[in-house]
């Protein structure tokens, strides 16, 4: 117990696809303490396969919001257990999964903010009878909760959108259609339509369900929602994360009203005002502080999406390049001046709001990587590796394409494999295992080099590429210096800002890389 006692510090949080997790961080940038709660391994009782429901059309899929506010309880009762010291937490922020959305009932303000100390988050904000939720063969996710359950039923519906949901076609052409076109879409939002974005994900709500869009005060993203969850009312979207809604006019920073008026009516008094990603929102309930010992004035740090907070965490400057390997891949790099495309995606710098980043995103990451090695390396990565280093480099020409959900970049799903001839191979017998694996491995970083040509990024000598692995994936790789990165960036300056070293063009500090 000594061992966390009496340590000034800050705490990160992950609220991402496959598990909630947490670092603390003390005041020389040492992670001490790391937990995490696996949804599909930890909370069996809501039936998830890789954290998500995915229903029988394929498309639709969809995570259930209380499952997120128990996988907090339960870490943050394992560190009281452990003898934790929350009032040494000066200040915490977070990231979550991106374009994930959260329907608050109304009267759910009134909830968050007369929580009881005496029993656990989700017991208050769930339904008084048994929740419903969506089996992954089931119903549609649009379900309201059902009547007599308005008590202490805080969600509209019970299991949200998620980034892996590509339903909204219909949605996203009615949208680009009202703006102008794809490319106006683009130029105005950083993005043209894609199913996956909130704003397409809320127009399906309005026109499918709205009853339970004109029950909702207030829509959050995954983040914005993580982090009421601590301010005990309802917490902003942040610019960066509020960039992947096809809502947010990423020059000015405020809602597009055409946009706005295309997905729902009333639908601006539901988000709230944007901020700045690195905005001090507020303090913390009071929840936790009566429950579990945090400080009155502990800062809670405006949560911000995956993608913008690995920029942040990676600390990149102009002209770097990272790839995050993780449930979907990502590249991602720095950028001044936004030239929006029809291909990939231009969000607002979590850092510096003056200046954007360049995101291209692939849908099926570790969960296809993981369902090969099962597939062909009896489940081991170590099998992985040794089929990789018996293959030459290039894989002899041969090469594949493995999307078992619908993909992001390109628009394809189903595995595709192509010889030395540029014959395509359809039966799979014909190539031996170890080629399948390595050409599973080698085919993104052509889209890789693609996206940062798309956004002009020069790459010279002093430029850096850095890849983050992605921790369920990679044997012996742990989240905590990720979200150790996460953290120290958005918190240093509410904190530490005396370790700073670079200013950033807006006079916010920012830690150098060799910090």
């Amino acid at each position: 117990m000594a061992e966390h006692a009496g340590r000034r510090c800050c705490l990160g949080w992950d609220f991402s696809t496959q598990q909630v997790k947490v670092v603390a961080v003390d005041a020389e940038l040492n992670v001490f303490y790391e937990d995490s709660v696996h949804f599909d391994r930890d909370l069996l009782e809501f039936g998830t396969q890789g954290g998500v429901h995915v229903h029988e059309d394929g498309l639709t899929v969809t995570s259930p919001v209380l499952m997120w506010v128990q996988a907090l309880d339960i870490i943050l009762e394992k560190m009281k257990a452990s003898g934790f010291d929350f009032s040494q937490v000066l200040a915490l922020s977070g990231a979550g999964q991106q374009h994930g959305s959260v329907y608050w009932k109304a009267g759910a303000s009134q909830v968050l903010a007369s929580l009881s100390p005496d029993l656990l988050l989700h017991e208050q904000l769930q339904p008084s009878r048994t929740l419903l939720r969506v089996p992954p063969s089931g119903i549609s996710p649009w379900d309201v909760m059902p009547p007599g359950d308005a008590g202490k039923a805080c969600f509209s519906i019970s299991d949200c959108p998620v980034w892996m949901d590509s339903s909204t076609t219909a949605q996203c052409r009615q949208l680009e259609a009202t703006v102008g076109g794809a490319q106006a879409l683009s130029c105005l939002t950083g993005s043209r339509a894609y199913e996956r974005f909130t704003g397409n994900q809320i127009a399906k709500l309005y026109q499918q369900n709205p009853e339970a869009y004109s029950h909702t005060e207030r829509i959050s993203l995954v983040s914005s929602f993580a982090a009421s969850l601590f301010l005990g009312s309802h917490s902003p979207i942040d610019y960066s994360d509020g960039s992947g809604m096809n809502l947010l006019r990423i020059q000015d920073k405020v809602w597009s009203q055409a946009c706005l008026g295309a997905c729902a009516p009333h639908l601006e008094e539901k988000l709230g005002l944007p901020v700045p990603s690195c905005s001090v929102v507020g303090a913390i309930s009071s929840y936790f502080v009566q429950r579990y010992g945090f400080p009155p004035g502990c800062k809670v740090v405006a949560f911000t999406g995956d993608n913008p907070a690995s920029l942040a965490g990676m600390r990149l400057e102009e002209g770097d390049i990272a790839v995050s390997l993780g449930t979907s891949d990502t590249l991602f790099l720095w950028l001044q001046e936004p030239t929006p495309t029809l291909e990939g995606h231009i969000f607002c710098n979590p850092v510096d709001p003056q200046h954007y980043m360049a995101l291209l995103c692939f849908k099926n990451g570790s969960l296809m990587r993981e369902k090969i090695r099962d597939e062909l390396a009896s489940s081991s990565w170590s099998e992985f590796s040794k089929a990789l280093q018996s293959t030459e480099m290039g894989n002899c020409g041969n090469l594949g394409f493995y999307f078992d959900v619908m993909e992001i970049t390109p628009e394809i799903i189903g595995r595709h494999r192509f010889s030395a001839e540029n014959h395509e191979c359809l039966r799979r017998r014909f190539w031996p295992p170890e080629e399948h694996l390595t050409t599973e491995t080698s085919c993104r970083p052509c889209s890789w080099n693609r996206c940062a040509l798309f956004r002009g990024c020069e790459v010279s000598p002093k430029s850096q590429i850095s890849c983050c692995p992605n921790p369920r994936s990679v044997s012996g790789k742990r989240p905590s210096e990720f979200i150790r990165g996460i953290c120290i960036v958005k918190i240093n300056y509410v904190l530490f800002s005396k370790r700073s070293t670079r200013p950033s063009s807006s006079g916010m500090p920012y830690l150098s890389r060799g910090s």
